[in-house]
């Protein structure tokens, strides 16, 4: 064995066998000097109730002295052999608390903790029935008046939300409330989806027809149940509602299509909440613990208001209701925007031999399809990870053990190496007029993703459209009249119209919250997503955590669950994980 490897592996196991005794008998200020003066611990749920970064020793001891009374971490112990490069020892480790199993991973610095990463993997006692601990589905022997699984399956459908009521309702009925349905179908907790369409997947199949994820394979899997080997890199929006509804099938949901919430709020008496819904025609009332908006990362699309618009005699609307190029061919087509949608639906309406034009109001982001593969995710998301070992729940762990402040000093300097390598593209499309930034550190796609949502194009061929002068730009400029027949621009140039459609993005997640329930409620919970970067459409303060998402609100027993594939995913373990203690009455003290 490389002596490089143990003397790092010895060096973690003696860093977590004197934190073990140092914080066992409450001592927390020597706990804290174990620590680097810049020192992070992000915590999943384990110490914390809560998804919660701690930044430098005085937060980490504040958490402990609080915490660790009542949860009582023992048996920290190495997973495997440490590894060091650069200075820097990381290992995984396994730990208990009085209630749960956790995983977690560390990075030493000079002997000292750089960054601690918590996350729990169980509730003692309420494991998944899965592997090893699956249900039988069947009796053998023989048994009179028995009942079928399709008859018990039946009778439960018919049960729930009308003689027995559900512990959880799940408003969206797209990714993330699938999956989250799946997790606590698995663990056990009466939960129903609520979604307006017909058809699981229709969120997918109801957008444009070209459509699909930018993201690759390996990087979308869902739990449980991963996309076979032969699925193709991206998944188009058609496949991918399919998967999403035979997923459904598959998992044994309890999902109720074609119903449409209607009203809800939280009764402080009784603990519970009241939710009005229209199922297929047919008014009922669900009375839930727990409600969990599921109804992705944005909330209700974000229409600009031009004057004139009502006069217009072509068609307009938002991105989120476009139909397709294919009935506008021969048309004269305005796009407002330029992130991902505005691109699709600009290189679609090409193809389709639409005249087009991107209104560009401000500048974005982008990156090539093949960087993101190569720079972003190679590393953890593809068939070399995957031949190395790097299985996807170990992939996300990797992911979420780096503390949201420090992200941007790992990405600044990939993002420097995708501007060089990529160097005569981007000087081509700033030649062409097109607007371009990095995020304002240069730390490029995830952290604006993760700073405001949007503000991006992953590149799958619309920018060498732009290139070509195929979609025409007009960049720094903006909408400001709108005609019958045209649209006149801030810089006074008038575009023929005959459609325009809005790339506009959506609102916070909480304007969901502000329909379905109130105002008073949404603002009381505070925008959804932003880390408080106090960069563009990223006011401070600095949270250190995607505001409201996977974890307690301001407004007790509602939740928000969202976002891309993999997080949907990844937190949506940690957030059933906190329904489950509740619904089994475990006391769940939620720290920050």
């Amino acid at each position: 064995m490389n002596n490089d490897i143990t003397a790092a592996t010895q060096q973690v196991k003696e860093w977590l066998e004197k934190f073990n005794k140092v914080i066992e008998r409450g001592d927390f200020n020597q706990a804290v000097e174990m620590f680097a003066d810049d020192c992070y611990w992000r915590d999943l749920v384990s110490f914390t109730w809560n998804i919660k970064t701690l930044e430098g020793k005085n937060d980490i001891k504040l958490m402990l002295e609080a915490t660790v009374p009542n949860i009582q971490p023992r048996q920290w112990s190495i997973e495997g052999e440490a590894s060091s490069s650069n200075g820097i020892i990381e290992s995984w480790f396994t730990f208990e608390t009085e209630v749960a199993r956790g995983k977690g991973h560390i990075r030493l610095k000079n002997h000292q903790c750089w960054t601690l990463f918590t996350s729990m993997t169980e509730l003692k006692g309420q494991v998944e029935k899965t592997g090893a601990t699956r249900p039988l589905g069947v009796e053998h022997g023989a048994a009179k008046h028995r009942q079928t699984w399709s008859v018990t399956k039946n009778q439960e459908e018919a049960e729930l939300g009308y003689s027995q009521q559900p512990y959880c309702v799940i408003i969206g009925g797209g990714q993330g409330g699938i999956v989250l349905g799946a997790r606590l179908k698995s663990l056990a907790v009466p939960t129903i989806i609520v979604d307006k369409y017909q058809r699981p997947g229709d969120a997918w199949r109801k957008r444009y027809q070209s459509l699909c994820l930018h993201d690759p394979v390996w990087y979308d899997h869902l739990p449980y149940l991963p996309f076979p080997d032969h699925w193709p890199v991206f998944t188009p929006k058609d496949k991918m509602g399919d998967w999403l509804e035979c997923y459904t099938k598959i998992m044994e949901l309890n999902y109720w299509s074609s119903t449409e919430c209607t009203s809800a709020y939280f009764e402080p008496a009784t603990k519970e909440w009241v939710i009005t819904v229209n199922r297929d025609g047919e008014t009922v009332v669900l009375r839930p613990k727990q409600l969990v908006l599921a109804t992705g990362m944005s909330g209700k699309p974000n229409i600009p208001q031009f004057p004139g618009a009502e006069l217009f005699q072509g068609e307009q609307h938002h991105s989120s209701m476009h139909p397709g190029a294919e009935p506008y061919r021969g048309k004269k087509c305005v796009v407002v925007g330029s992130n991902n949608s505005a691109h699709d639906i600009c290189a679609a309406l090409w193809e389709n031999d639409a005249d087009v034009t991107m209104i560009q109001r401000s500048s974005t982001h982008v990156t090539k399809s093949e960087a993101v593969m190569k720079f972003l995710l190679g590393d953890l998301y593809s068939e070399s990870a995957v031949a190395a070992g790097i299985t996807t729940d170990l992939a996300d762990l990797i992911f979420a053990s780096i503390p949201y402040k420090i992200l941007p000093s790992f990405q600044i300097p990939v993002f420097a190496e995708i501007a060089k390598q990529d160097a005569d593209f981007y000087q081509a499309l700033e030649k062409a007029g097109f607007l371009l930034n990095f995020g304002e550190d240069g730390s490029g796609l995830f952290m604006i993703y993760l700073r405001r949502g949007s503000g991006y194009y992953i590149d799958v061929g619309a920018s060498q459209l732009i290139i070509d002068g195929k979609v025409k730009l007009k960049s720094g400029t903006n909408i400001a009249q709108i005609k019958q027949h045209s649209v006149v621009l801030t810089d006074g140039t008038e575009l023929s119209a005959d459609l325009i459609v809005y790339a506009t993005g959506y609102q916070s997640m909480n304007s969901w919250a502000a329909e379905l329930i109130s105002q008073e409620v949404a603002d009381k919970v505070g925008p959804c997503w932003g880390l408080g970067s106090d960069t563009a459409k990223d006011p401070g303060p600095w949270e250190g955590e995607l505001r409201n998402m996977w974890k307690p609100t301001l407004q007790e027993a509602l939740w928000f669950h969202g976002g891309n594939l993999h997080q949907s995913r990844h937190y949506s373990k940690f957030l059933a994980l906190q329904i489950k203690a509740r619904w089994e009455g475990i006391a769940t003290p939620v720290y920050g």
